[in-house]
C-alpha cells in the first residue's frame, strides 16, 4: 500500500526506507501480533462471537450477550490500538528513521508517543471505532478467522 501511495505522489521520490518500515511494521504488528490476539485471545474471551455474527441484524439487536461482547471487543481493540499499536509504530519509526541505537530508540519513541497521544487518540477512535463495529459484527467468513 505504501508503494502505491508513494508512486501516486508524483512530486516526491520513492523512499525505500519508508517502504521497508511499512513492510516490517505490517509484518510484525499487523501480520503477527494483531492476528494472534484477534484470533487466539478474542476466541477465548468472546465465546458468543460465532453465534452472534451469524445472526440476522434483527436477531443481533435482541442478543444482549452478543451486543455486550461486541462492545467489549471494540473497547479492547481500541485500547490495544491506543496502548500497543501507537507506541510500536513509533518504535519502528525511530529504529528506521531515528539516529538512535535500539535501546535509546525505546526512550525516543516513548517520548514521541506520549507527546502525540492527545492528537493521535481522537482520529484513532473516529476511524477504528466505527470500523471495529462493522468488522466485529459481520459473519466470520468476511474477516480474519476467530
Amino acid at each position: 500500500a505504501d508503494l502505491m501511495a508513494q508512486v501516486s505522489d508524483s512530486e516526491s521520490d520513492f523512499d525505500l526506507k519508508r517502504n521497508l518500515l511499512f513492510f516490517a511494521f505490517g509484518g510484525a504488528y499487523l501480520g503477527a501480533f494483531q492476528y494472534w490476539y484477534q484470533v487466539n485471545i478474542f476466541k477465548r474471551i468472546f465465546t458468543a462471537t460465532e453465534r452472534f455474527t451469524s445472526q440476522s441484524l434483527e436477531k443481533k439487536l435482541k442478543d444482549t450477550e452478543g451486543l455486550i461482547q461486541l462492545a467489549m471487543q471494540i473497547a479492547l481493540n481500541l485500547t490495544i490500538l491506543s496502548c500497543v499499536y501507537l507506541p510500536t509504530f513509533y518504535l519502528f519509526k525511530a529504529v528506521f528513521f531515528g539516529d538512535c541505537g535500539l535501546a535509546s530508540c525505546f526512550g525516543e519513541s516513548w517520548g514521541t508517543y506520549t507527546d502525540n497521544f492527545e492528537n493521535d487518540l481522537a482520529p484513532l477512535l473516529k476511524c477504528w471505532g466505527p470500523a471495529d463495529l462493522l468488522c466485529f459484527s459481520v459473519p466470520l467468513y468476511l474477516r480474519i478467522p476467530i
